[in-house]
């Protein structure tokens, strides 16, 4: 990777992992990191437990739309994150994917939202540690 980084995050739906995944992935790292999510099959809207489970630990994501993925969106990404959905992504030699298996928010309360939110804090942790570190 040379210069900045960007990072995609797919979901079926773009309404809850990968709208977390992005919104921590912004708010942790700031302009360090470029950050795209996208679905195979959009949703209407986010996810609202998903929505009130980042705002409780200060980072806003309710302006977000769900977003169709595109393979345009694939190449211009240097790392590709799956959501543990199987989602058939577009394939590009040189790119870094990983597969984040993560319990899908869909239809759950904020209770059963939080754990999950918190273990995408822990992954964009380790993930801006390797692609973004501080300089």
């Amino acid at each position: 990777m040379t210069g900045k980084p960007t990072v995609l995050f797919v979901c079926v739906h773009n309404a809850g992992r990968s709208q977390m995944a992005a919104g921590w992935l912004q708010h942790l790292a700031g302009d360090r990191v470029d950050v795209l999510s996208a679905g195979s099959a959009p949703a209407d809207s986010i996810n609202p437990a998903a929505v009130e489970a980042m705002a409780e630990v200060g980072v806003d994501i309710a302006a977000q739309q769900p977003k169709v993925l595109t393979t345009e969106a694939v190449q211009v990404s240097d790392v590709v994150i799956t959501m543990g959905c199987g989602d058939a992504c577009p394939f590009f030699p040189g790119k870094r994917y990983e597969d984040w298996e993560l319990d899908d928010p869909a239809g759950r309360g904020v209770e059963a939202v939080r754990p999950i939110r918190d273990e995408i804090r822990t992954r964009i942790e380790a993930l801006i540690a390797e692609i973004a570190p501080n300089v």
